[in-house]
């Protein structure tokens, strides 16, 4: 078992605000702004139903998986949670984890610069494009780099700016007009579908627990931010989805229906609006995102598990600074070449892995007691059954990608300390 040290050279800034919003920025991207016009178009009235009904499921996914991580107060989630089962364990955790997170982001790093020419046509393509995704991806990497706190702060703004709108959005849409809901299931395989799309809606959810080190109290804060972030992430999400409900027609939402909601609501200016809020939501998601999975590799080279490099934590912002430069670079390159695209077939695939090592490690952490053994086999099973549903596509890509870490496993400096830089 890897051994984490009780205290690193972090520093612990971040409150449980700071871990909530860093959950909430994994979980809210660009999917919420397409997602409510699919379901409307598959389900119908029955579809803001859908939130409560498979956000309660995902609990089961999200309640053992945050008694897990009150165990690890120290810095590397994934990491940690699969050291139990051995150091190949640990280090595939990670690096699966870390390249679907890499490719998720650098696939929003591309949706932005898409929004963005809404306001500023150049970024449409060519060297605007590039411009504006190399300018993103410089901004937020020099934002992770000058300290936590104030990437927690300008996370803060973020998800206000991105919040605020949906919530305005959807409480004055119910005000005017009231939706017509219907209770009556879909039949069974239209449901396992809907699971489908719900479950992954919530996935992202962990991006808090890999920042464990830097975080103020994390064994109680974290699972709280967890589930806390979940539930309220449900809430918002049945409201825009009731309130889209309520104002649209089925198939009339195009590529960006909660845009084209806005309009209806507010009129041209509302569109603008919505426009700017999906904007500001994938900056907050590169941002946390990047603020959260730039620690896996510092603790990958922390434990050993990989070069000591990235694990050096930067004298002055006491930040893991070598980490955060290699993941922005990283997310630039691959969103400016397209190469993200053969990545991002497995991130979810990635992560119920991730999530079901995590829930089998808690009978070694809390004993075999029968309740705790239901949590981890509903979890596990809800898990397995999310991965079942993927394609062999993303089966073939999760091996080549497990295969192709083994070189830096292989390669690393075991058990050779990072030294600050």
């Amino acid at each position: 078992m890897i051994a984490a040290p009780a205290e690193e050279p972090l520093k612990r800034d971040i409150s449980f605000f700071g871990s909530a919003f860093l959950s909430f920025n994994g979980l809210v991207g660009a999917g919420i702004f397409v997602l409510p016009g699919t379901l409307f178009d598959r389900f119908g009235a029955f579809s803001p139903l859908l939130f409560p009904l498979f956000g309660a499921l995902f609990l089961v996914i999200a309640v053992p998986f945050a008694r897990v991580t009150a165990h690890f107060p120290a810095t590397g989630g994934p990491v940690a949670y699969a050291a139990p089962f051995g150091r190949f364990a640990s280090f595939q955790a990670g690096w699966l984890y870390y390249v679907a997170r890499v490719a998720a982001l650098a696939a929003n790093a591309t949706v932005f610069a898409t929004y963005l020419s809404v306001f500023w046509p150049a970024a449409a393509g060519g060297l605007g494009r590039a411009a504006a995704i190399l300018a993103m991806v410089a901004l937020t990497t020099a934002i992770n780099i000058v300290g936590v706190r104030r990437a927690v702060r300008a996370l803060d703004a973020l998800t206000l700016l991105k919040a605020a709108p949906l919530l305005l959005l959807a409480l004055w849409a119910l005000g005017l007009r009231a939706p017509n809901i219907s209770t009556i299931l879909p039949p069974g395989d239209q449901l396992g579908a809907a699971a489908l799309l719900i479950l992954y809606a919530f996935v992202g959810f962990e991006n808090s627990v890999v920042a464990a080190g830097e975080t103020r109290d994390p064994r109680r804060t974290i699972p709280r931010a967890l589930i806390g972030t979940v539930i309220a992430t449900a809430l918002l999400y049945t409201l825009v989805q009731a309130a889209y409900v309520a104002w649209m027609d089925r198939g009339a939402g195009g590529d960006a229906p909660l845009v084209e909601l806005a309009g209806r609501v507010f009129g041209p200016a509302g569109a603008v609006l919505l426009t700017a809020t999906v904007i500001f939501s994938l900056l907050g998601n590169i941002s946390g995102g990047m603020t959260g999975s730039t620690r896996i590799t510092y603790a990958l080279g922390r434990d050993g598990l990989a070069p000591a490099w990235f694990g050096r934590v930067h004298a002055r912002f006491a930040t893991p600074a070598n980490s955060i430069l290699f993941m922005g670079a990283l997310i630039a390159a691959l969103a400016l070449s397209g190469s993200f695209v053969w990545l991002a077939v497995v991130s979810t695939l990635a992560r119920m892995f991730v999530y079901a090592l995590a829930i089998a490690a808690l009978p070694k952490l809390e004993g075999g007691r029968p309740f705790v053994l239901s949590l981890v086999i509903a979890g596990i099973a809800v898990c397995a059954w999310a991965a079942a549903q993927s394609s062999a596509v993303s089966w073939l890509t999760l091996l080549a990608l497990a295969a192709s870490g083994m070189p830096l496993f292989a390669f690393s400096r075991r058990g050779k300390p990072a030294q600050p830089a």
